[in-house]
């Protein structure tokens, strides 16, 4: 059954804003999305070890405070904070660069809980302005959907049929419109429009492997 890509992008707030830390500049990139389960079964989701790998990676490490965890073929780090069940920190290590992510639960009702995700890093300014937030945005929001999917009991997308969906007409679609929604943001913090769009084009080139029109 095809995907409701309409309810799954509409689903998720962006928003861009900037801190400094250490007289160094960092973008946070702020995903925010509501899922239909309760707060105690959202955590095991995400912290579970077991679990984790039917909605993302597999993951190998020391799941816990001060242990270094690792995802197949993707990004490490360090868990340096963990408040069960509403909050979660690490450093994000990948391809020499390391970032911090945030992931905050909050109960909303007994059955619905958001979940908030910060990615804080420092970003080369000619990377930002080639691709802008969405190099980042689009990875985590085929994560978001993907963790909705499995609190759902949807199979409709696996990490074992997620490559190929990537590149099938729903998920190129998904990956677009993914990318078009963080060049939004991006204006929305202030970036000039045509540049914006003109990064999350490329953005979705490298996701979907079809060149800027």
């Amino acid at each position: 059954m095809p995907l409701d890509l309409s309810h799954h992008l509409g689903a998720v707030q962006r928003t861009l804003t900037s801190r400094e830390q250490d007289g160094t500049t960092l973008r946070v990139l702020t995903a925010t999305r509501t899922y239909a389960t309760d707060i105690d079964d959202l955590w095991d989701a995400l912290t579970n070890g077991e679990r984790i790998p039917r909605w993302f990676l597999p993951i190998s490490g020391d799941l816990r405070v001060g242990g270094h965890f690792q995802f197949q073929g993707n990004a490490g780090g360090e868990i340096l904070a963990c408040e069960p069940p509403q909050r979660v920190r690490v450093t994000w290590g990948m391809q020499g660069q390391v970032s911090w992510v945030t992931v905050t639960l909050t109960a909303e009702t007994a059955e619905r809980t958001r979940l908030t995700l910060e990615h804080e890093a420092a970003v080369p300014d000619e990377f930002w302005t080639q691709y802008g937030p969405g190099a980042v945005g689009v990875g985590w929001e085929g994560g978001l959907l993907g963790l909705a999917l499995h609190v759902a009991g949807d199979a409709s997308v696996t990490p074992e049929t997620a490559m190929a969906w990537m590149m099938s007409d729903e998920g190129r679609r998904f990956y677009t419109l993914s990318s078009e929604a963080w060049g939004e943001a991006s204006i929305a913090a202030g970036t000039d429009a045509t540049a914006a769009r003109a990064a999350a084009a490329r953005t979705t080139a490298f996701y979907t492997g079809v060149p800027p029109a």
